[in-house]
């Protein structure tokens, strides 16, 4: 009784998004946060934005496959194995090329182009959750400690605790 066609709809894809960071990129989502009707259907979306140059860091989907499309540019994208083998599975692509990126393994993608770069991305999930490892590992709150961290990296503390200071 209280559904209404704003809960089907989302606007603003067409337009690009901030890349005025430190990554160089910059994610819309369209998510059930977004957009309600998405509710129960197990699909999602996102446009993700490039500066030249601009990173879309390692991270990952605990929900959902992604397959990416590029729109604009060229972009380095790559996904990581599982242990034991952690095999890095990479391409670049151009404009018009499709990437899948499988259910929970870490991924990312980069533009390699000296122009902007655009990209549309469907999940296989309402609500496929993120982890960008940098930000999970070096900006945990609290902080994991740094005497751990470095052993697990195996380098210095102070290399962890000048990664901490960033996030």
């Amino acid at each position: 009784m209280n559904v209404q066609a704003d809960d089907f709809f989302f606007s603003g894809l067409n337009i690009m998004g901030n890349t005025s960071n430190p990554v160089g990129s910059k994610v819309t989502p369209v998510t059930v946060a977004q957009l309600p009707g998405l509710n129960t259907l197990g699909i999602s979306m996102v446009r993700i934005d490039y500066a030249p140059w601009g990173l879309n860091p390692p991270h990952t989907h605990p929900r959902a496959t992604e397959i990416l499309t590029v729109l604009e540019g060229s972009l380095q994208v790559g996904f990581v194995t599982s242990n034991p083998e952690n095999r890095l599975i990479s391409k670049v692509l151009q404009k018009g090329d499709v990437f899948v990126f499988p259910v929970g393994l870490v991924h990312f993608q980069r533009n390699v182009g000296y122009g902007n770069a655009v990209a549309i991305a469907a999940l296989s999930s309402q609500n496929p959750g993120v982890i960008t490892i940098a930000n999970a590992v070096f900006g945990s709150n609290p902080p994991i400690a740094a005497d751990l961290l470095a052993k697990a990296f195996q380098v210095k503390t102070s290399v962890v605790d000048q990664l901490q200071s960033k996030f």
